[in-house]
């Protein structure tokens, strides 16, 4: 299956091409079209995976072919492929997830006039994606990256006719393009000093050289790419804005694409973010301040899609600051389980969306009682992501917690114990206003329709079951081929387990207690520590302190420039052409045309000539 791996991110991309100039006025079979598609790159990936499971240790090295895409002295650029166990990881969960949104995307977006229209978006969407992952190159990631990111912004203003979903593309647009150009000069400098942007071959260029300060810039200006598109603080401020594209695109964007491939960048390059012990730390540290701050700012929102965007930003933390304190093992096997539950949460979302249509939690309540099967996936995805045993969380969240405690990281490791408490304190403060809630007058919710259910199913199955792949009970699990220079077996630290699902369990029991058994009141609280409540809502005003900065700053600086270009760049060269012309405007005078004015002109000035020649020579007699 390897050989055909070229086809993954080439077949959803033919089925964009072929809803828009061929079928786009066939709503069904625009959908079907991009499944099938789908579904195809999805067996090609399975096919891979069990090729690499079944080669065993002869498949741990990468498979790569490629073609010069452009060969010019000093300068050669590469089209291929590489796959290794890594690529092969992400390729399965990709394809999966897009698979079972697109699926799920048929019940949802039935009756929208761009049916068709959304259904190429994601083709084209998740063709940008693969073609991503299978990269052999920087140069070549870094086309498909900036596709994800044109991609996004047509997918989160899908509903163009809001002015709220507008501004959401826009920002979203603009934030990514600060990392972008990060991410771009950093690439540059390496192809500077090393002459490739191959991942092999700066693989084994990298670790050879010594210039400490150049691989530290290189790092940290390509980690910028990273942080913009993973959300990461500081500018994480997009994602939150992101919720206005449909429900179904959320959960594209936090499970399997946009904002997983700054940690698929970060795992792809790991020889250079490990190259310098300060460009781990910064990858580090900003994980987990990243995790801690999108956690505290979800204990007070009342959006369901904007709590679960916090907690995609928190969990992103959690696998940067794996990443960062050396585990890749403990970073890609966090994001496999996390695409599943998270993907899960979404579609539940969406499901309640469908059939409430309102999205504020506290504008909801008692929907176990018709919509069950919603009611109880949802639950299962909370408890994984809250990370209870034996879920696919509790397995890959445990990992990363050993991973920082194992390396010494202790502020880290306490960090992300307290992120744990939170996690699991806001995801069930979510499921008890909504499904355990008092129903409000009006309420009229239905179990949505089996396009969108069985997906949700599917993805709670793989939500309590995919996590045993790298847990302790599995000795040879998929990701004990996903290393970097040596194995992570993932060897369980007891103590660490049963702390981490005692504080889980912790913040469900405190969720129950305030918004389940209401024995401590959530009104009171908010009250009691108003300023907090308040600072938190509003998401620290970063969002404010970033206008005013826009505003005052940015905005001021441009029209002082634009005053010096219009005044001292254009004054000084419009004044040398309004003296130039004013110059010719008085010389024109002096070229009359008449013979007998030139005659005169020429004898004057050979007469001038001769006197002042003849100067020096009467000053001598």
């Amino acid at each position: 299956m390897i050989e055909n791996a070229w086809l993954i991110p080439v077949l959803p991309a033919v089925a964009f091409v072929v809803i828009v100039f061929l079928i786009r006025q066939f709503k069904m079979l625009s959908a079907l079209t991009a499944i099938a598609a789908m579904a195809v790159s999805f067996i090609i990936s399975v096919g891979i995976v069990w090729e690499i499971i079944q080669g065993g240790a002869t498949m741990k090295k990468p498979v790569e072919y490629f073609v010069n895409w452009l060969d010019l002295p000093g300068l050669n650029i590469q089209a291929g492929i590489l796959i290794d166990p890594l690529a092969a990881a992400m390729l399965f969960v990709v394809t999966f997830v897009a698979l079972l949104v697109m699926i799920y995307s048929v019940g949802y977006m039935h009756g929208d006039p761009g049916f068709s229209v959304f259904f190429s978006y994601l083709s084209l969407f998740s063709a940008s994606m693969l073609g991503l992952v299978v990269a052999n190159n920087y140069f070549q990631m870094f086309f498909f990256w900036e596709l994800v990111g044109l991609c996004s912004y047509l997918l989160i203003g899908y509903y163009f006719h809001k002015p709220s979903a507008v501004q959401a593309n826009k920002k979203a647009f603009i934030t990514n393009r600060w990392g972008d150009f990060g991410f771009m000069l950093g690439i540059f400098f390496l192809f500077l000093v090393f002459g490739t942007f191959n991942f092999g071959e700066l693989a084994k260029a990298i670790p050879k050289y010594d210039n400490v300060a150049f691989l530290t810039l290189a790092g940290i200006l390509v980690f910028i790419g990273p942080i913009a598109k993973s959300a990461q603080f500081p500018l994480h401020v997009w994602l939150p804005d992101a919720m206005e594209g449909p429900t179904p695109v959320s959960a594209l964007i936090h499970a399997a694409t946009m904002v997983a491939a700054g940690v698929y960048l970060v795992a792809r390059g790991f020889v250079l973010f490990h190259s310098v012990e300060t460009v781990a730390l910064v990858v580090a540290w900003v994980g987990g301040l990243s995790a801690l701050i999108a956690a505290t700012i979800a204990l007070v929102q009342d959006d369901c899609k904007r709590i679960m965007a916090f907690s995609t930003m928190s969990q992103l933390g959690y696998m940067l600051m794996a990443l960062g304190v050396g585990s890749l093992t403990a970073g890609m096997f966090h994001l496999t389980t996390h695409a599943f539950f998270k993907a899960l949460m979404f579609l539940a979302a969406g499901s309640v969306i469908h059939a409430t249509h309102k999205q504020n939690i506290f504008e909801m309540g008692g929907l176990r009682k018709s919509m069950p099967i919603t009611t109880w996936t949802t639950v299962i995805g909370a408890l994984a992501l809250a990370g209870i045993f034996p879920l696919a969380g509790f397995w890959s969240k445990d990992e990363i917690l050993v991973a920082a405690y194992t390396e010494g990281a202790y502020a880290l490791f306490g960090l992300a114990s307290l992120v744990a408490f939170m996690t699991a304190f806001y995801m069930f403060r979510m499921v008890f206003v909504v499904f355990w809630g008092d129903e409000p007058e009006g309420q009229h919710a239905h179990e949505s329709p089996l396009t969108m259910t069985i997906p949700l199913i599917i993805l709670a199955f793989f939500s309590i079951f995919s996590g045993f792949i790298g847990s302790p009970l599995v000795e040879t699990g998929f990701f004990s081929y996903v290393y970097y220079k040596y194995p992570h077996p993932p060897e369980p630290n007891y103590m660490i387990m049963i702390s981490s699902t005692v504080l889980a369990l912790a913040g469900i029991g405190l969720a129950w207690l305030i918004y389940g058994k209401k024995s401590i009141s959530a009104e009171a609280l908010k009250q009691r520590f108003q300023p907090i409540h308040t600072l938190l809502y509003n998401k620290f005003y970063i969002d404010e302190l970033y206008l005013w900065l826009f505003d005052k700053v940015m905005l001021n600086i441009s029209t002082a420039f634009n005053w010096n270009d219009r005044h001292i760049v254009d004054g000084i060269f419009d004044g040398i052409g309004d003296l130039t012309r004013a110059a010719g405007a008085r010389l024109r005078f002096i070229h009359t045309g008449s013979l007998q004015n030139y005659a005169l002109v020429i004898f004057a000035a050979v007469v001038i000539i001769m006197l002042w020649m003849a100067v020096p020579a009467l000053g001598g007699i």
